[in-house]
């Protein structure tokens, strides 16, 4: 590039004039660009519908049938959102289509404004292909295709990170679209709630150190987005169940967790002596797990379920907290740990849904012919197959993605790949926290780690993608300098 030359009084003298090209063909090129950009955008949206499309319905889990139903029945549910029920209802035309097309188009969009952000954007192409790869490798797009809460904990993950540490490369109505996205997260599901409060008391705490990840008002701007959400559950409750109350199941979820670990077959052994518990008389023919205790016809439904147990549940998950501290916290650790190796695809999607198929048929009976002639109700997913590829993809991911962090870390100049290796902690930081209330608390499952381990294959992704930019911008081998680059306007 020309520099310009200085006059005497050490003005900078203006550069040579351009030639303009004709404004036609400007208008012109700005029309082909945003048809490009669309047709990308629709492509990669068209992927993450693959499953669905393949299916032909919407993939339906066990917990599907509790959310459909939060519009129909006036009470509370635990673990189910009548936020999410109530998005369920508004998209449930033609049978619920709207729904996962709104959730790959907003998939799309924050992986797309993720690179951006990130310096790799301005080629829609290059955005589309990488959900492509995600697509393939990892639980994505079984994620955006089902009637599930599962996708929105990696985007309001993505969104956070966006809306608190990087806000001087958002536009306005970027900015206000993640905070939204963030809100309607953390309304979705209680777990996700507290996997972003995380990340939030995570940036707060290192600014305290003197170690600042991001602006205090940026900071603020991120717990007033989970404030918003929690105030849209606490309305959709009061709108839909008629409390002003928060989702129950508090205990129940850590009583199951315990249930499973025989924490509480020991703690009934000891006390039903002494304490009177309508479990005493079943302390030694309890489920082997949760979902067969709350779901598989045990005592639990002789014993009044929830309603009935929840005092019960409450004592029983205070008393043996306080009886066996160290092997809680033994079982807890177990169950992090598991739960971090847990990732496999599917989990729940099989053709056995007695739940959800009577929800779907009593209050929606016209879909039922669809549902039924769906291949996952006639058991042809292969879950199998995928996690061949899917588990190991995961894991690599994971440890790579520790690597970027800890490669950031012992640099002793600043790395260009240090915005990444920030965004990497964040996402590593969720798929912790994620461990933690997820199998700490409830109990691990596959589904739960799937639904954030696309997360660190889109962070390895991505720092590869910064690499290959950075050499062809230098031609040296070396690190470049665009891996944390600001925003494409043309993207």
């Amino acid at each position: 590039m020309q520099e310009p030359s200085s006059s005497p009084a050490g003005v900078l003298a203006p550069p040579s004039p351009v030639p303009l090209a004709p404004s036609g063909d400007g208008t012109r090129s700005r029309l082909v660009a945003r048809a490009g950009a669309i047709a990308a955008a629709a492509v990669a949206v068209t992927i993450l519908l693959l499953p669905a499309l393949w299916n032909r319905f919407p993939l339906l889990q066990y917990d599907s049938g509790g959310y459909i139903a939060r519009w129909y029945e006036d009470w509370l549910v635990p673990s189910r959102s009548t936020t999410f029920g109530l998005f369920l209802h508004l998209g449930e035309w033609p049978d619920f289509w709207p729904v996962i097309v709104v959730q790959s188009a907003l998939t799309v969009w924050v992986v797309g404004l993720t690179l951006r952000v990130f310096g790799l954007g301005g080629k829609p192409w290059r955005s589309a292909a990488l959900i492509g790869g995600l697509a393939v490798a990892t639980a994505l797009p079984w994620l955006t295709s089902a009637i599930l809460t599962d996708v929105f904990v990696g985007l309001g993950v993505l969104a956070l990170h966006l809306l608190v540490v990087r806000p001087a490369a958002l536009r306005r109505g970027e900015t206000i679209g993640l905070f939204l996205v963030v809100a309607f997260a953390a309304a979705s599901h209680t777990g996700t709630l507290a996997v972003l409060l995380a990340l939030v008391a995570a940036a707060f705490a290192a600014t305290l150190v003197r170690r600042p990840v991001a602006p205090l008002a940026a900071i603020g701007r991120g717990a007033a987005a989970l404030l918003v959400g929690a105030a849209m559950l606490l309305a959709t409750n009061l709108a839909l169940g008629h409390r002003l109350a928060w989702t129950p199941g508090g205990y129940a979820i850590p009583f199951g967790r315990m249930l499973q670990d025989g924490i509480v077959a020991r703690y009934l052994d000891d006390t039903c002596g002494r304490k009177v518990f309508a479990l005493c008389p079943y302390r030694h023919d309890l489920p082997a797990t949760a979902d067969l205790f709350f779901w598989g016809g045990s005592m639990f439904d002789r014993l009044g379920r929830f309603d009935g147990m929840a005092a019960e549940m409450r004592a029983i998950v205070r008393g043996s907290l306080a009886a066996y501290p160290g092997l809680q916290a033994e079982k807890a650790a177990e169950a992090t740990a598991e739960q971090l190796a847990a990732n496999g695809t599917g989990w729940g999607m099989g053709d056995d849904l007695w739940h959800t198929y009577g929800i779907i048929g009593h209050y929606l009976p016209g879909m039922v012919p669809a549902m039924r002639a769906a291949r996952q109700q006639r058991g042809e997913i292969d879950f199998a197959r995928l996690n061949r590829l899917h588990r190991p993809v995961a894991a690599i991911s994971m440890i790579l993605a520790v690597g970027l962090i800890g490669w950031s870390v012992v640099r002793r100049r600043p790395a260009p790949l240090a915005p990444l290796a920030l965004l990497a902690s964040s996402v590593m930081l969720a798929i912790l926290a994620n461990a933690v209330v997820c199998g700490a608390i409830s109990g691990p499952h596959d589904r739960y780690g799937a639904r954030v381990a696309w997360l660190a294959t889109l962070v390895v992704a991505m720092a590869a993608m910064a690499m290959v930019q950075a050499r062809r911008r230098d031609g040296t081998g070396r690190d470049g300098a665009g891996s944390g680059g600001e925003a494409d306007p043309a993207d």
